[in-house]
């Protein structure tokens, strides 16, 4: 991934709203190798390629949009998204501010996707194709590309069983960060749903 903007802003740290931070970090100029040292770090649990685990408790992440892994290390920083072990990681003392942030997303962005997905049993897949192309495309992708633009995650090839935990977190309020019209959109759906949109989506080509 090339470098998003040239204009060199001054760092925002403490005291520093989600949003400021976040565009921060979105008028940074990435420096991957720093941002490679920094995965270091990241790699104890995504795995040195960003693969995470198949039982779904880590995503996979390389590969992911720039903006989204921004989104997510901010929101983390800021309590708008819940998780201990990437609270600690994402803190001001591993990621000390929002160069740090910028040049670990795109060292990840840029990272290879992994192919060895974890999957469901099949059951639904069908089920979920026809859901995920109803209820999900228009912003996701046809393919489940994502944007980096819109900052709309890739979901292709992520994890069946992370895929299908994010989903009830958000319905039972474990993902604040999740807009009120993705979870009434989510409400809507029965477990077939749920099941085949997952497995349809770590089918699919990274």
């Amino acid at each position: 991934m090339g470098l998003l903007l040239i204009v060199a802003m001054p760092l925002i740290t403490h005291g520093a709203t989600a949003q400021q931070e976040y565009q921060t970090v979105l008028q940074s100029t990435p420096d991957n190798a720093h941002g490679e040292q920094l995965f270091a770090k990241c790699a104890a649990c995504h795995g040195g390629e960003g693969a995470g685990v198949r039982d779904g408790r880590i995503p996979a992440i390389a590969a992911q949009h720039f903006r989204v892994i921004s989104r997510q290390l901010v929101d983390f920083r800021h309590d708008r998204r819940w998780d201990p072990l990437m609270e600690h990681y994402a803190d001001e003392h591993n990621l000390g501010d929002s160069q740090d942030l910028a040049d670990v997303a795109s060292y990840i962005s840029d990272l290879k996707p992994a192919q060895t997905p974890g999957v469901g049993d099949g059951e639904f897949v069908a089920h979920g194709a026809q859901v995920y192309a109803r209820a999900c495309a228009s912003c996701h992708g046809t393919a489940a590309e994502g944007s980096d633009r819109r900052a709309f995650p890739r979901l292709a090839g992520q994890h069946y069983a992370y895929l299908l935990r994010q989903m009830h977190d958000a319905v039972e309020g474990r993902r604040p960060n999740f807009s009120r019209e993705h979870v009434r959109l989510l409400t809507r759906f029965e477990r077939a749903d749920f099941v085949g949109i997952a497995d349809y989506l770590s089918r699919l080509s990274r």
